[in-house]
């Protein structure tokens, strides 16, 4: 393998990087709000991987044109898929600030074991 098929893969290398960051974050972190960075990470790990499956060498816009044959198309669904992973993924990030909140209130940390401590 040369150096320029190595290149090729290199958005899948940062996809599994950043999907790593992301889920050691999420396992490893005491702090309810770094646990959410991390959660934000990995989701943007799984963007770039969506985005990058998405590319079709030689595609167009799948627009159909008079008097054009053998046209290669671009799939629209993972950039469709991907608008919805945000939405959700914001919604998800805000419902999530909003209990840290709330679990600040009860319990005075955002600490995972010292609010597992205190029950």
């Amino acid at each position: 393998m040369n150096l320029l098929e190595l290149l090729g893969y290199f958005n899948y290398w940062v996809f599994a990087i950043i999907l790593t960051v992301g889920l050691y974050a999420v396992i490893n972190k005491t702090n309810l709000i770094k646990k959410l960075i991390g959660l934000s990470i990995f989701q943007s790990a799984v963007f770039l991987m969506y985005i990058t499956m998405d590319k079709v060498e030689g595609g167009t816009a799948p627009i159909i044109q008079a008097g054009v044959e053998d046209q290669v198309f671009s799939n629209p669904l993972p950039q469709v898929l991907i608008l919805t992973a945000i939405v959700v993924g914001v919604s998800t990030l805000s419902l999530g600030l909003a209990m840290v909140v709330r679990i600040s209130e009860c319990y005075g940390t955002i600490e995972e074991n010292e609010i597992l401590d205190s029950d």
